[in-house]
């Protein structure tokens, strides 16, 4: 394959770009300010601070880790990225930032959080808060349920210093015995315990009893009080270190760089090449110690010296180490503290759960919009039925993230198992899940699935399907394609979480060219031509530009020239500079990026008619969408394409993307009416500014309280979805 990577001859300007880690840290800032937010639904908040945690958690495992790696190699920038900074001065830059985010965090979960889910009835503990009878109860459990699962582990000359997992809360403890010993070893020895992960972070304290006395049930209706266990083992350490005394101690939490990546040239079995890399990213460098306010400095000097960090490296704060854990304490049940649950609707064309889903399929292309309408309805139920129908000859899928208990891996090993055809492309580096995908890749193997691992060198990130069907075509026995082309993952749990899209279509332009992209990824084809796909590395950064030099040609005909795009982050520099260039030629573009962008929007002379948004709020906004207003000033008339790719450099050109155009004026409709729904929110938008902070909007007083202006994008497109398409 030959990306379409070629740069342009003169040097970009980095002043016309906002740092990618920068404006990532700013996004994540507009994460936490959900949970400041006092129209959030208490819970809602509680979980907006974890999400807001594992987002920072991954940051660092990932960008922070490859920043210190670049730091230690003296690797510049890539001339690529031109919104890059040397990696010390990024790395000095961010941390900043995330100082200055987790003092408000603490500050608003002390003063604000806290006291509210108080008046609800909810506490958060300290050990000392209990009364006697509570605190026995806590001991007696300490004994009998965490006590046989820890493990202290000294350090001298007989001990080595024991390996810290990744995002592991430990205790680091200096004990010295109680008596004078005969031995001359009476120096304080540093001593560490991990806090057990399989046990909860947050210990329900009113739902035990002490003595013989049964466990509460807890009701919705009954206070809540939570110690955190690593303050019930603190309080219980002289049953783990008997004859020695325990001196000071630190509660503290660790992460590793992710950014452990082998060079895959060379590689002749890509599975072992991705265990090994699991294995050293288990084993990688420590880039972050946490701990509370005033730590002890003995063990924190001595953590670090262990561990290879720096002072900067260590984040103190008050509050929990790990806020990631408050998941656990806004999952109670307490429907009346967090937003309604919604239940994704049926399609209306999928409607009858018992008709033909091909015969569906043949009358018109079928766009579903998740999770506003049902996945399992749609996207499942066309694998599902294509697994158990006997006229199904083949079935190919590619699998780049799903679900624990995956219904696809069930209904591709089900297929194989009946003599199908299946062939399923398992992308094993995808981030985070890489292990998870080599069990899957075993399993599917050992059921007589053809499992292929991706082009060499690319990741595999689009998101399709193809279902080979024997029918009766004008009288006669033939074969018909279909095909499933997604935004997001084949993944049930995530799908009724992120919104995304998906067209289900037996357009034979599109089922065709799904066959070619099949082909290219599990064999060894190259140079692919499509008739309808755009298809990335190969054609999509320039099939892009092309079109926007086609809206470029029309503002300087004095035609109506309108670029739309919606995705999740904005960085790629070609794209970025032909952006510019088209608004200097009086193109108005509006970007809807949910996360980092590179682009600086209104700048005199150079962007002042790009505008960017982003929408922060009940759904992690996820789908891509491409509109381009081709001369018209009628959305029907638009080209509309979705994809599974960002205009980022990674998924133009070392990524396999497809990006899928929309025909069906329905369909066309419906894309148009999301684009305008995030256009109008003035609920849950972020403006972003050309120094790359953002404001939130907020509704105007004399606006109709049913408007999207003032309801948000996703209650509007909760409403509309139930009014046109409700369930049977």
């Amino acid at each position: 394959m030959t990306p379409d990577t070629s740069d342009p001859t003169q040097d970009p300007n980095p002043t016309n770009f906002i740092n990618r880690d920068l404006s990532w840290l700013e996004f994540n800032r507009r994460v936490l300010a959900q949970a400041f937010d006092e129209r959030t639904p208490l819970l809602e908040r509680l979980k907006f601070i974890a999400i807001f945690a594992s987002n920072l958690d991954e940051f660092f495992m990932k960008r922070i880790g490859l920043l210190k790696s670049r730091h230690r190699q003296q690797i510049a920038h890539s001339p690529n990225r031109p919104d890059e900074l040397p990696p010390l001065q990024t790395l000095h830059a961010c941390y900043e930032m995330i100082r200055q985010m987790e003092d408000e965090l603490s500050q608003a979960f002390d003063d604000e959080i806290v006291p509210a889910l108080k008046n609800q009835g909810i506490e958060i503990l300290n050990y000392e808060d209990l009364g006697k009878k509570n605190r026995k109860a806590v001991d007696e459990w300490f004994n009998t349920a965490v006590f046989p699962i820890l493990t202290p582990l000294a350090v001298d000359p007989g001990h080595r210093f024991p390996f810290i997992s990744n995002l592991s809360t430990n205790l680091g403890l200096l004990v010295e015995p109680v008596s004078p010993s005969t031995h001359g070893t009476d120096e304080p020895r540093f001593a560490r315990i991990k806090i057990p992960a399989v046990l909860p972070a947050y210990i329900r304290v009113d739902a035990l009893r002490s003595g013989e006395d049964e466990p509460d049930e807890p009701t919705p209706d009954a206070p809540a009080r939570f110690v955190p266990l690593s303050q019930i083992i603190i309080n219980n350490l002289d049953d783990l270190f008997p004859g020695m005394r325990v001196i000071e101690v630190l509660p503290f939490r660790l992460t590793r760089s992710a950014a452990v990546e082998l060079d895959d040239e060379d590689v002749e079995d890509l599975l072992e090449h991705v265990e090994e890399e699991l294995r050293m990213r288990r084993f990688a460098n420590a880039v972050r110690i946490q701990t509370p306010p005033n730590p002890s400095q003995r063990i924190l000097d001595f953590l670090t010296n262990e561990l290879g960090l720096s002072k900067d490296d260590h984040f103190s704060r008050p509050g929990p180490l790990a806020c990631i854990d408050l998941f656990e304490i806004a999952g109670i049940d307490r429907p009346d503290l967090r937003t309604s649950p919604w239940k994704p609707v049926r399609p209306a064309a999928l409607a009858d759960p018992e008709a033909d889903i091909f015969a569906k399929i043949r009358e018109r292309d079928i766009l579903v919009h998740h999770p506003y309408e049902s996945f399992s309805d749609s996207v499942e139920r066309f694998i599902d039925s294509a697994s158990k129908d006997p006229d199904v000859l083949a079935i190919k899928l590619t699998l780049y993230r799903t679900s624990q208990d995956s219904p696809f891996v069930d209904s591709l090993v089900r297929a194989a198992e009946e003599g199908k055809q299946v062939a399923c492309l398992v992308e094993l580096r995808a981030r985070f899940d890489e292990e998870k995908n080599v069990t899957f890749a075993r399993q599917l193997e050992s059921a007589g699935v053809h499992v292929a691992y991706g082009v060499l060198g690319l990741k595999t990130h689009s998101k399709c399907s193809l279902v080979v069907r024997r029918e009766k075509i004008q009288g006669s026995w033939g074969l018909r394609t279909y095909a499933h082309l997604g935004t997001g993952n084949y993944h049930p749990k995530t799908a009724q979480l992120y919104t995304d899209l998906g067209l289900l279509t037996a357009d034979e332009q599109i089922t065709s060219d799904v066959v070619r992209l099949f082909n290219m990824i599990t064999g060894l084809s190259s140079g692919q031509h499509y008739n309808q796909l755009v298809v990335a590395p190969d054609h999509m950064r320039n099939r892009f530009m092309a079109l926007i030099d086609n809206e470029i040609a029309n503002a300087q005909a004095g035609k109506p020239a309108h670029i739309y795009a919606k995705m999740n982050s904005m960085e790629d520099r070609m794209i970025t500079e032909k952006l510019y260039e088209a608004s200097q030629a009086g193109v108005q573009i509006d970007l809807i990026v949910r996360g980092f962008c590179c682009l600086k929007p209104g700048v005199p002379g150079l962007s002042e008619n790009i505008r960017v948004i982003s929408i922060i709020g009940r759904f992690l906004e996820h789908s891509r969408i491409y509109a381009f207003s081709n001369a018209s000033t009628d959305p029907k008339d638009f080209h509309y394409f979705i994809s599974s790719a960002d205009w980022m450099y990674r998924n133009l050109s070392n990524r396999v993307e497809a990006a899928c155009p929309i025909h069906d004026p329905d369909a066309k409709q419906r894309l148009w009416e999301i684009i305008d729904f995030a256009l109008r929110d003035r609920r849950k938008s972020w403006m972003m500014h050309p120094d790359g902070s953002y404001s939130r909007l907020q509704p105007r007083k004399d606006q109709d309280p049913d408007s999207p202006e003032s309801l948000g994008t996703f209650e509007t497109l909760m409403r509309t979805t139930r009014n046109i398409r409700p369930l049977p």
